[in-house]
């Protein structure tokens, strides 16, 4: 048996793979033999490893030395640990991007394991007889999962790979005999991504930026109609296993409608069960959750509202949003953005507020009344979009941020007379009134809305994005309706 260190400290060292991690294990040993703590997730998560969350355990036994396996890139990330023996090990980058190609080798004994993502080619030579290693894997096994290797050869040339025992005496299968030159090789394709109500005003603006940034490949899109978030049957219908990252654009925003028996089922089975189902699904898979909050699930007495401050929801629609806030956040990689009086495809106050200016324009109005005593800040799909997409790419710490547009604190007459004057020159026909007359008059049940919307923007700003300023962003959306 190969010789090691005992009692070193746990350490880890990056390679020059990304995300390929190297840790020294601390192995206790006297002359009845050894021990060690082969994954310990608290300690090697605090030292950088991801919390994979492992579902499947494998051991690989190798009767005699020189018994050589590899390169697969499987579409999982793995943790290998020797149990006896010892091994030569070979990495290559399978990823599309800068790092395809790279190599990075080492010797495993029982004091080192490494952890090698999904998409990183494996390869191990045994160096001793009765050599064993196992390794940690985040998905179970399957005939379709297995259509998605990628491989590249062992001899390959290009690669500088320096086994040990020379290949030609080495033992290897046929199959790892046939496996193409890294030339010939084709990267791993990336996990993909679920957008959820892809219809709605914010599913139209991912599906707008993915095309835009050449993406969009990597993407599915569904609505209530091909995938019903609230229904766990219809779970069992998507194969998870090829997503990484879930965007819910889904939700019930008929807020008033919401206050009525059958709108309150609805608004509850979109708002609040679906995500919970959704949050479930994606913390067993290993998923990433992207979802949208609101405004509306504090009660608007604070003038702005940060990320910690507790819910406090004022009407049904609210409560219903909180419910699937508090769902998601159960789910261990989730990115929580809350916005709030959201402008984008489709219907609008902006675009509601152009045809009425039109109809004032014209003679059919007099006047239009607006309420003027809540306050807030647009959020323009496309920037809320942009900043989902940012969260993701840099790796942002997960969690809940506000994203709104930046800028001014103003009401909704002011964002009325400011529609007015960019489409007809007749923001005095905008008359302010408080929101207890406004719904005065109001036949069905009207929802409280909360006084203060703003929301604080500091945290989104910390880890690199700056919504733009939503005043200069309507002026731009105007131009396109005008």
């Amino acid at each position: 048996m190969s010789d090691f260190e005992f009692e070193k400290p746990l350490k880890a060292s990056e390679t020059n793979i990304p995300g390929v991690v190297v840790f020294d294990l601390p192995v206790h040993g006297d002359a009845r033999g050894w021990f060690k703590e082969n994954w310990q997730r608290e300690k090697m998560t605090a030292l950088g490893l991801p919390d994979m969350r492992p579902v499947q355990n494998n051991i690989s036994f190798n009767e005699r030395a020189g018994v050589t396996r590899g390169i697969h890139a499987e579409p999982w990330d793995k943790l290998i640990s020797v149990a006896t023996g010892s091994v030569f090990g070979a990495w290559v980058d399978l990823r599309p991007g800068d790092s395809f190609g790279q190599v990075f080798t080492c010797t495993l004994d029982p004091s080192k394991v490494i952890y090698v993502p999904r998409g990183v080619g494996n390869s191990y030579q045994a160096l001793e007889d009765g050599t064993a290693y196992t390794y940690l894997v985040n998905a179970h096994w399957s005939a379709e999962l297995k259509k998605t290797y990628t491989f590249v050869n062992l001899a390959d040339p290009t690669l500088g790979i320096e086994w040990p025992i020379p290949l030609e005496e080495a033992t290897l299968s046929a199959a790892d005999l046939a496996h193409p030159m890294l030339a010939d090789a084709l990267p791993m394709a990336p996990r993909r991504t679920l957008v959820t109500g892809c219809n709605g005003q914010l599913g139209h603006a991912v599906r707008a930026l993915a095309e835009e940034r050449g993406v969009v490949g990597a993407f599915d899109f569904c609505d209530i109609d091909t995938f019903d978030m609230s229904d766990p049957a219809a779970y069992g219908k998507l194969d998870w296993s090829l997503y990484g990252t879930v965007i819910n654009c889904g939700a019930y925003t008929a807020v008033d409608r919401a206050e009525t028996p059958e709108g309150r089922r609805v608004a509850w089975a979109a708002n609040a069960t679906g995500p919970a189902l959704l949050a479930r699904t994606c913390a067993e898979h290993g998923i990433t959750l992207v979802h949208i909050s609101s405004d509306y699930v504090f009660d608007g007495t604070a003038e702005v509202h940060t990320e910690d401050e507790p819910l406090s929801p004022l009407s049904v629609y609210g409560q219903s949003k909180a419910a699937g806030d508090i769902a998601v956040a159960g789910c261990p990689r989730h990115y929580i953005m809350r916005s709030s009086w959201v402008i984008g495809e489709g219907k609008n106050f902006a675009k509601t507020m152009c045809m009425l200016s039109d109809k004032v324009a014209a003679g059919d109005l007099e006047r239009v009344t607006v309420v003027d005593d809540q306050l807030g800040r647009l959020t323009f799909t496309r920037d809320m979009a942009a900043a989902i997409f940012h969260v993701l790419d840099a790796k942002a710490p997960y969690g809940t941020y506000d994203c709104t547009g930046s800028g001014a604190v103003k009401s909704w007459a002011d964002i009325a007379r400011a529609v007015f004057e960019a489409a007809n020159g007749n923001g005095d026909r905008v008359v302010p009134v408080s929101t207890s007359d406004y719904y005065a008059s109001a036949e069905g049940p009207v929802a409280p809305r909360p006084h203060f919307s703003a929301l604080d923007l500091s945290k989104l700003e910390a880890v690199g994005f700056h919504m733009p300023d939503w005043e200069q962003e309507l002026k731009v959306y105007l131009r396109s309706l005008i």
